[in-house]
């Protein structure tokens, strides 16, 4: 062992040594850096925790204080109108009782003077041997009477069908002389007979009542040019209806023309005329007002410039050219420079049109108060730019990619007069134009379905301005975007609400139900597609002035929350739970035994409705008008035969995918309404069930039934202004 060596050993050791007790230092020292980083942290999370309940606990505090104050308004406005409705019943019952007191006094008086003159006149007729006094007063009474029940039925029959009045003339003798009346002739409407009566007995009737007669329709009738000559008989004729008449030719109109001069309503809508046509209107028809030419494709933009010839068109109110897609922008400019006076211009399904056409009619057609553009989907912001020098009240677009906010910027600015806006599927409207719509007081209808870019916001922000105050109808379908805090504002804002619809509005929940409620002028609301369940009937049951719900497809919903609802609103008149497959028997009689004034049904797609339920509705519902039954697997012929009893008031009927319905039954029925739709098919794979009513378990099992035949009856169209919204 060498002294270096002893050194080297030496040195090797104290530097093992030391590099051992260092890692264990280190190892120490780490430890209690860790922990001490986690009582900090501990204590951060602490402190955060009780920042955050601090600020959770301030806002809960200001709004509950608000809610305090809100309710003890309430409550205030509550015995208001208790002491209200106190008072105006005191006052009633103390009118009443005035009211008897006097009625009393004065049948007192009454009966003392009559006492008296009956013995004066007794007393007379026993000196000079006279007729008795009552004798004569019952003589005279009694033409009186008998000429007053006769003026009440001719009122009458004034509201009868042309069909209702020829049976009403084959009763009696008394009853066929009142059917003579001139007046009861003045307006004929042979479209709701035009598959019974054939030509010639219409001839004879315009022959005999060709003095009297003022407005004639034929819509949808199929009649012989020589049917069609002899309208030019009546000298008089005010308003002429011949849309949607194959027959109807240049040549009929000319005798209609040369015929009737004093024509103000003509509807030429769908029919085969030409220029020939065109040419005719400014010469004959000087006071002509209004013009419907949809859908005729027969003449061209050359024909319009007739309408400038001779003392022209210039009178002309009313001009529809909905489906004219053969019209240019230099027909536009014809029908500015003829018909500067239109003020409802009608424009439907038109791919055609575009802003240049607008424009082209706008810059001499300056009174336009109502525009309707459905089907156009070229029109633009500029259009909205083109009619700022009208003074619009309506507008309606539907369908339209190309309008944005933008247009709304022009509304609130140029047409403040505005109280009807359509703006249905339109998909660049925003919250942006809602706030730009709040300025306008006037506005009673607003229709925004299927603009899906619509939220809460925008909402809020229209509902914050003066525009809430006179809406009246609100359709806000497929506003996907929209939530329970939407309908809370509704019901703060909008006092004079009679419709609402938010179809398909998923966010919608039980707390927006009851917000619903609050809404106390509310007659119609649409529900369907949402997640309504019978919690959310239970409370609508409440508001006891709904005549109008509609909760198709609605999956949430059952017989006893339907059941609860009907029991509460008696007054309901129209209900669709169409689709809503968990639906039994129990709803119909719910309906028949609470809701006879029900008018308009409709359980399509309910496969557990039976024959038994529906002879229970026809036997109490005798006003329904509407009813369809489409997709109920388990109805029969035995319904038709109880609908013909029950519910003679039928007007349309739709049956379609009935399997257990037969055709000669469907035929039948089919004389006692005016509209049906019928087809024995199997219902379809997007109905879920079978033909039997039973659920579909793979939908490739499904096929359509051979030979299944199909039947479609229709009498008479139903339209409406605002059939949209």
């Amino acid at each position: 062992m060498t002294p270096e060596l002893m050194i080297k050993a030496c040195s090797f050791y104290t530097g093992h040594l030391v590099k051992t007790h260092f890692c264990t230092w280190r190892d120490i020292a780490r430890t209690n850096e860790n922990v001490a980083l986690a009582e900090k942290m501990n204590r951060a999370v602490t402190c955060y925790n009780f920042r955050l309940q601090k600020s959770v606990f301030h806002h809960w505090h200001s709004y509950m204080e608000d809610q305090k104050e809100k309710l003890k308004n309430t409550l205030l406005r509550i015995q208001q109108i208790i002491y209200c409705h106190k008072l105006s019943i005191i006052l009633t019952k103390w009118r009443n009782r005035a009211r008897l007191k006097s009625k009393k006094k004065e049948d007192e008086l009454v009966l003392g003077k009559f006492i008296a003159i009956n013995a004066y006149i007794k007393k007379r007729s026993i000196l000079n041997n006279d007729v008795p006094q009552e004798t004569r007063k019952e003589e005279q009474t009694k033409p009186q009477i008998s000429k007053r029940q006769e003026i009440i039925k001719i009122r009458i029959f004034f509201y009868l069908s042309l069909k209702d009045v020829i049976i009403c003339g084959q009763v009696n003798h008394a009853w066929m002389l009142m059917t003579q009346l001139n007046s009861l002739w003045n307006a004929i409407d042979f479209s709701t007979v035009k598959n019974v009566i054939p030509d010639k007995y219409i001839l004879s009737t315009l022959q005999r009542w060709r003095l009297n007669v003022l407005r004639l329709n034929f819509h949808g009738c199929l009649l012989r040019p020589k049917t069609f000559r002899s309208v030019s008989h009546c000298r008089n004729l005010q308003e002429l209806n011949v849309s949607d008449c194959p027959t109807f030719t240049d040549e009929s109109m000319r005798h209609i023309s040369e015929g009737c001069p004093g024509v103000l309503y003509l509807n030429l809508s769908n029919t085969t005329i030409t220029n020939r046509t065109m040419r005719l209107l400014p010469r004959h028809f000087h006071n002509l007002q209004n013009l419907s030419l949809a859908y005729c494709r027969g003449f061209t933009d050359k024909g319009l410039q007739y309408l400038n010839l001779g003392n022209g068109c210039h009178k002309l109110i009313y001009l529809d050219l909905s489906g004219c897609t053969q019209i240019s922008v230099q027909g536009f400019r014809y029908i500015a420079n003829s018909c500067t006076g239109i003020t409802h211009l009608t424009i439907n399904d038109m791919p055609t049109l575009t802003d240049n056409c607008v424009k082209a009619l706008v810059e001499k057609c300056s009174r336009i108060t109502s525009l309707v553009f459905t089907g156009a989907p070229h029109i633009s912001d500029r259009t909205f730019k083109a009619l700022s020098t009208c003074k619009l009240r309506k507008i309606r677009f539907e369908g339209n990619k190309r309008v944005t906010d933008a247009s709304f910027k022009y509304i609130d600015k140029n047409y403040p007069n505005l109280s009807h806006i359509y703006m249905a599927d339109c998909k660049g409207i925003t919250d942006s134009s809602l706030r730009s719509l709040s300025p306008l007081r006037q506005l009673t209808v607003l229709n925004l379905a299927n603009c899906v870019r619509i939220g809460d916001m925008g909402l809020r922000q229209f509902l914050d301005g003066p525009a809430s105050i006179r809406i009246r109808e609100l359709n806000l379908s497929n506003c996907v975007r929209l939530s329970d805090v939407s309908v809370m504002k509704l019901s703060e804002r909008c006092p004079n609400l009679n419709y609402l619809s938010l179809r398909n509005c998923d966010h919608l929940t039980a707390q927006g139900i009851g917000y619903i409620v609050n809404i106390f002028s509310l007659v119609s609301i649409d529900l369907s597609g949402t997640d309504i369940s019978n919690e959310g009937l239970n409370v609508l049951s409440k508001h006891k002035k709904l005549k109008e719900l509609s909760v198709s497809e609605c999956y949430g919903i059952t017989d006893v929350g339907i059941q609860a609802f009907c029991k509460s609103s008696l007054i309901l008149e129209h209900l669709d739970v169409s689709y809503c497959s968990q639906l039994s028997d129990m709803i119909i009689k719910a309906l028949a035994i609470y809701c006879i004034n029900l008018t308009s049904l409709s359980i399509a797609g309910c496969p557990k409705i039976t024959d038994s339920a529906m002879e229970m509705l026809s036997a109490k519902c005798h006003y329904l008008h509407i009813l369809d039954i489409s997709g109920c697997v388990l109805l029969t012929d035995q319904i038709l035969e109880d609908l013909q009893i029950g519910c003679k008031q039928l007007r349309i009927l739709k049956m379609q995918y009935c399997t257990n319905i037969s055709k000669k039954a469907a035929q039948r029925m089919s004389s006692k309404v005016q509209q049906q739709e019928y087809n024995s098919n199997d219902p379809p794979r997007w109905f879920g069930y079978d033909r039997e009513g039973d659920p579909l378990t793979e939908l490739d099992n499904v096929t359509p039934s051979k030979g299944a035949s199909e039947l479609t009856v229709e009498k008479s169209t139903y339209s409406s202004e605002e059939q949209a919204a």
